[in-house]
């Protein structure tokens, strides 16, 4: 399973000029051995990162059971991150003190989903 993005998925969001907030919906499966601690090396970095750009961690947690799906889909952890706009997102991971932190990121996880995710408007509709 890929831990980052393929050449075309992060060309899709670099270009995507829609203004406004974007928050990225994590789900985080840890290798067995220390990969929790990893990533938590990863995360102490990346979260500095994404306050010095104007985001926010919104919530993290760990999974606890899966409701609905198979049990292959379980995850470790989830975390919801906001930044102010996508191109927030893509300068801070094309920065080199991110790719230093991302090796502690790729050391950590077995396998993520990262999907990036538009706020709504209750009036817009379902």
């Amino acid at each position: 399973m890929a831990i980052t993005p393929t050449t075309e998925q992060f060309l899709a969001l670099a270009q995507d000029q829609r203004p406004g907030e974007v928050v990225m919906l994590n789900l985080l499966k840890f290798k067995p051995d220390g990969g929790s601690e990893s990533y938590g090396r990863y995360g102490d970095a990346a979260v500095t990162m994404v306050e010095e750009r104007g985001g926010r961690v919104l919530w993290m947690g760990r999974a606890e059971h899966v409701v609905i799906g198979e049990d292959t889909d379980a995850w470790d952890a989830i975390a919801l991150v906001s930044y102010p706009s996508k191109q927030a997102f893509v300068e801070m991971v094309t920065q080199p003190k991110y790719m230093e932190a991302h090796e502690h990121r790729e050391q950590g996880l077995e396998r993520t989903v990262l999907i990036a995710c538009e706020p709504r408007d209750r009036t817009d509709g379902p």
